[in-house]
């Protein structure tokens, strides 16, 4: 038997009115997906329990079997762990976003967050800002006076480590849920701590606003990264072994950190996909080979897809409904085809982690439609994968339990 679990991230959301009123999970052509649902079992899952954020450091933390109540100290030291930052006792992790900003004279609070990833800056771009930053006298000097560290990542998502602190009471605020609006309000605060990373980012935006490298980027006609944004501060975590509570091996087939870094606490393998960008210009062919070669060494597989969720950030609408009809027609589909003609038995969970808006491109809590499919079992349920079929359901579950249930460890209803 072989256990998928895919994650189409972001797909949920509400009513857009562009669309007549539909979600785009209602709009989107996704014939295999719905064809899962109606053979199999519809349900809505909380995946974000308040109070905790809504966003992907707790919706996947449930989904792979971990109650974020229990487990969650903050998004980033998942995503050191996908990225080989060993945390020690007293260190902290934050998120550093490089991000793109209003232009010009204005005062640093009068500014704009116009993107939380600098328009998805990836590659040598990314590294390049990075290099830009440690090179920068005053920002890498108030880093060491800070003890902090560093780490470069060839996306829009570096991570910084503070040294010997223990813990932090900084309220920080995730930009990719304030785009367009003024910075000033957003910035951290509540703890006498704060002021060093308002520096810090008042620091970056001047090494960054007149760089080569963001002139480069805007007279090609994209966004620069003209600073960064600090968020998602925790400590080391430590997750129960995968393998002890499903006595199998799986890994990870997935292009943002923090779907990897979840997956390496738990003990999974990390698969890396090159050209894998966690945008709609990903490697969909790659991931489907990279997922097919899991399948036949593991008997558990995550396939997880972030593009539904970065074309919300980013506004694109026709960009999330096709992301949806991709990760049906060239992940989905033809990874069971396969399973189909071996003559494999399977049980698959397809799920959105949360929901992104459209109205606002942001995150937000509340329940998501989940599917789980028994290759084995018709149950004539008849209805189509959505956020109104999964609300219907009399299944509503604890995330948390959602593995459990794609392993029959327990039933739905129990």
């Amino acid at each position: 038997m072989k256990y998928l679990l895919i994650i189409g991230d972001g797909m949920a959301d509400e009513p857009v009115a562009s669309l007549g009123g539909k979600t785009p999970l209602q709009t989107a052509k996704k014939p295999t997906i719905d064809r899962l649902a109606a053979q199999g079992i519809i349900g809505a899952a909380v995946n974000c329990p308040p109070p905790l954020p809504a966003g992907s450091e707790t919706a996947i933390l449930s989904i792979f079997g971990c109650d974020p109540l229990r487990y969650f100290t903050g998004r980033s030291p998942m995503e050191a762990a996908a990225l080989g930052v060993a945390l020690r006792e007293g260190d902290v992790c934050y998120r550093c976003n490089l991000i793109a900003m209003d232009e010009g004279d204005m005062p640093y609070e009068e500014k704009r967050i116009l993107s939380h990833s600098a328009g998805s800056i990836a590659g040598e771009d990314a590294l390049a800002v990075c290099s830009a930053l440690k090179s920068d006298p005053a920002f890498s000097a108030a880093l060491r006076e800070a003890n902090m560290e560093l780490f470069p990542s060839p996306t829009f998502r570096p991570l910084v480590v503070q040294h010997g602190v223990g813990k932090c009471g900084v309220k920080f605020i995730p930009p990719h849920d304030h785009l367009g609006e003024k910075c000033g309000g957003l910035l951290p605060s509540d703890d006498a701590q704060a002021e060093v990373f308002v520096n810090l980012q008042r620091l970056a935006h001047a090494a960054l606003e007149n760089h080569p490298v963001t002139k480069a980027r805007r007279a090609a006609g994209k966004m620069g990264a003209n600073g960064v944004w600090f968020w998602a501060a925790g400590s080391a975590m430590l997750l129960p072994s995968f393998v002890d509570d499903y006595h199998c091996t799986g890994a990870v087939v997935a292009a943002v950190p923090i779907c990897q870094g979840i997956g390496v606490l738990r003990g999974l393998e990390m698969i890396e996909v090159e050209g894998a960008t966690g945008e709609i210009d990903t490697n969909f062919e790659g991931k489907l080979e990279a997922s097919w070669d899991v399948l036949q060494k593991h008997d558990f597989l995550c396939l997880h897809l972030e593009a539904p969720d970065e074309c919300t950030h980013n506004g694109d609408l026709p960009g999330k409904l096709q992301a949806i009809e991709w990760l049906d027609s060239r992940l989905v589909a033809p990874l069971l085809s396969r399973l189909d003609e071996k003559g494999e038995d399977y049980r698959v969970l397809i799920l959105s982690d949360h929901k992104t808006l459209t109205a606002t491109r942001g995150h937000a809590g509340g329940t998501v439609p989940f599917l789980i499919y028994d290759s084995r079992i018709d149950t004539k349920c008849g209805a189509a994968y959505d956020e109104a079929h999964g609300d219907a359901s009399p299944h509503t579950v604890n995330g948390a339990r959602l593995l459990d249930i794609l392993f029959e460890k327990s039933a739905l209803g129990q």
